[in-house]
């Protein structure tokens, strides 16, 4: 098994700079989502936005991923290809973002909602994001990771909702995906032990009906079973001793939307 790489204060202040980048980029993409935009103008314009703050999209060319964002939607989990596709009124699109910035990496997702949604996929949303909340929660020395998996789990299921097995979180520094693998799923007190210096992607991946997925033939798409919707939020965070320290951000699209609605 590969090892755990820990990191010192100094790396985690990099990441999180790396992290902040991503979340401007969330911010920037918050602005111009809406119905009638097609999907690779947000790719464009991310790539854009990330080279001009002095980084590099992490997911581009990333084991042949031809694009800089994941563009998920409705019954899309994860890994889906941006391209020609207009967003309308309803949809659900979640948009997976990666940065390198001074060599490390940053990671982060948020699920937009697309003009009105159904009352199932605003639950839906609210719900995904609870569960990254919570799992965020056990981020901290002396838990494990079964921990953070059975809280994430407990919470959406107890929706009614299916917590994908097949994709998890990940270690992030150096690398995009480093150990240790951090699911969605799992029980209280297993697993690996949770230690100052690890810093882990958590990434809720929540389906509004069955938990299974299926791979699609592009080999980076995967979808629900049922055609549900899904929804997927993430935050990188490094553990610490009484709470997690979270170095990504929602905030940058929270202003936005708030502003959309005001």
């Amino acid at each position: 098994m590969s090892k755990i790489y820990y990191k010192s204060a100094e790396e985690i202040e990099l990441i999180r700079e790396s992290s902040l980048l991503v979340a401007k980029t969330h911010g920037e993409i918050a602005k111009v989502i809406r119905p009638g935009i097609q999907t690779i103008e947000l790719d464009k314009l991310a790539e854009t936005f990330i080279r001009d703050n002095g980084g590099v999209p992490a997911f581009l060319n990333y084991g042949g991923f031809p694009y800089s964002l994941c563009i998920s939607l409705n019954d899309q989990v994860v890994h889906g290809f941006p391209g020609n596709h207009i967003l309308k009124d309803g949809d659900l699109v979640s948009v997976d973002c990666g940065v390198i910035l001074n060599k490390y990496y940053g990671d982060s997702a948020f699920t937009f909602a697309i003009g009105e949604v159904s009352d199932q996929v605003k639950t839906l949303m609210r719900v995904t994001r609870e569960c990254l909340d919570k799992g965020i929660e056990k981020a901290i020395v002396g838990n494990r990771i079964g921990d953070i998996g059975y809280a994430v789990q407990e919470h959406a299921e107890k929706h009614g909702f299916g917590v994908v097995k097949e994709l998890v979180g990940h270690g992030v520094g150096l690398k995009l995906h480093e150990k240790p693998e951090v699911p969605n799923y799992g029980k209280r007190g297993s697993g690996i032990k949770l230690e100052e210096g690890m810093v882990i992607a958590i990434e809720p991946m929540i389906n509004a009906g069955r938990a299974g997925v299926k791979f699609w033939d592009d080999g980076w798409t995967v979808s629900t079973v049922d055609g549900k919707a899904s929804a997927h939020y993430e935050h990188t965070v490094a553990v610490k001793k009484s709470k997690a320290d979270i170095l990504s951000s929602f905030e940058y699209v929270d202003e936005v939307l708030k502003e959309k609605i005001n």
